[in-house]
């Protein structure tokens, strides 16, 4: 059985305006959407037109995927630094300790909110500014229209455990990769970790289709003969969205004070699923937590990770004005008007923005539990760049800046979905995550 026709016009649909975006001469193909017939191959044929689509003439970016062709475009900097191994230990965990309290703050309200509303919901019941997890009070009358349904987890009258989710899921799963494979894995070998760990119901996006292709081309042999490389190229849309930006957690944690190797053990993992500026966002996100193992300057984690994006990329466009938007600003609201009047478009889980507001976050914060709060309350994809700003935040201002409050409600207790995953302690996962930071380089 296939993807019904319906699904898969919906699935062109987005292709097309995901290649629209990211430069393509597509006008042509706008109207075969619709009159394409009922036919498997027909549809096929149009996904490939699609997919091979040249550049318009006027496209002015460049946005390779492929690695040699990325550090080619870069425009990277040397830390000159030395990474004391216990510091850098105490500093992965606090991060990634800080990751689960952002992801968990943020769960409830994960349904793709602007300030302008949680702020409004969160008066009417008296907790703005926010600085503890979301009550489900906020959904009451004039609230917020509804609640992610993993709030029966993760608000404030429900936690009991650290809830599963996919960000803490794909961190983990990263720090397996590692401790199994090293630093050398390969993407044979992230396959392999996917297929053994990742449940199909608690992916989405490029990820979900990833794991959909495995099952059509394993069939009953386990190791079909396949071209990773070429696997996100074709039939893959929302490539750019930020599910590989999630994902890089563990290789920051992995490279202190290396954004260069965090940014390419991102790139490693990330181009198994994505293409161009979904790619670039994990690479940032990796090298910025790579970075702040040896800097506390919010303006130099963003330039040394933006430099290793491409300088021509749309990525590198935007986030290089919202370093200029956020140094400008007077206070992290005036941040966020200045970001969202300008890349306001791009909401849930679109890299641009949300990375802006991750560096808003990191000029403002003035702790941990400060700055989770006031990445969440920016709304947009909540949990998944409160998870980051924890991590990054974590690591940059080292143990001892969140707040035991934050942690408590856990219990010592953590969920995922990683079907190999078998610890249970949030304790002992803190300390095999920081144990990244001190392995062999």
């Amino acid at each position: 059985m296939f993807a019904p026709y319906p699904v898969l016009r919906r699935q062109l649909a987005t292709m097309l305006r995901d290649k629209a975006e990211q430069g393509g001469a597509v006008d042509d193909l706008r109207d075969a959407i619709g009159g394409v017939a009922d036919d498997y191959q027909a549809m096929a044929d149009l996904a490939a037109r699609i997919d091979s689509a040249p550049l318009r003439p006027d496209w002015p970016y460049m946005e390779p995927s492929d690695y040699a062709d990325i550090q080619a475009e870069q425009n990277a900097r040397v830390i000159a630094a030395t990474v004391d191994p216990a510091d850098a230990v105490a500093r992965a965990r606090a991060g990634f300790l800080g990751s689960v309290a952002g992801c968990v703050l943020g769960k409830p309200v994960e349904v793709m909110p602007t300030l302008d509303e949680l702020r409004d919901a969160l008066e009417r019941i008296g907790d703005w500014p926010l600085d503890d997890y979301i009550s489900v009070r906020i959904a009451s009358e004039d609230g917020l229209a509804r609640l992610h349904p993993d709030h029966l987890e993760s608000a404030r009258e429900h936690i009991r455990w650290v809830p599963a989710d996919d960000d803490i899921n794909y961190t983990l799963l990263g720090m397996m990769t590692i401790e199994r494979f090293g630093r050398t894995f390969t993407k044979y070998d992230l396959r392999r970790m996917w297929l053994e760990n990742l449940p199909l119901g608690y992916t989405w996006g490029p990820e979900r289709g990833f794991l959909t292709k495995q099952a059509l081309l394993m069939g009953v042999d386990d190791e079909p003969e396949m071209d990773l490389e070429a696997l996100p190229r074709t039939l893959n849309p929302g490539n750019e969205l930020c599910g590989a930006m999630i994902r890089a957690d563990a290789y920051g944690y992995a490279s202190p004070g290396r954004p260069d190797r965090a940014s390419e053990l991102a790139w490693r993992d990330a181009s198994l699923t994505h293409r161009g500026n979904g790619i670039y966002g994990a690479m940032f996100a990796a090298a910025a937590i790579a970075a702040a193992f040896v800097t506390s300057d919010w303006r130099a984690i963003g330039e040394t990770a933006l430099g290793y994006v491409p300088r021509r990329s749309r990525f590198a466009a935007i986030v290089g004005d919202s370093i200029a938007q956020v140094a400008a600003a007077s206070d992290w609201l005036d941040g966020y008007r200045r970001l969202h009047g300008r890349y306001g478009e791009y909401g849930h889980c679109r890299v641009f923005q949300e990375t802006g507001t991750l560096l808003n976050t990191l000029r403002f914060a003035t702790s941990v539990g400060d700055g989770i709060a006031m990445q969440v309350s920016q709304g947009n994809d909540t949990d998944s760049y409160g998870a980051i700003a924890g991590a990054i935040l974590g690591v940059k201002f080292g143990p001892g800046h969140l707040e035991p409050r934050w942690l408590e409600p856990f219990g010592d207790v953590i969920h995922t979905r990683l079907a190999g995953y078998y610890e249970l302690s949030l304790d002992a996962t803190a300390n095999r995550v920081a144990a990244l930071a001190a392995a062999p380089s």
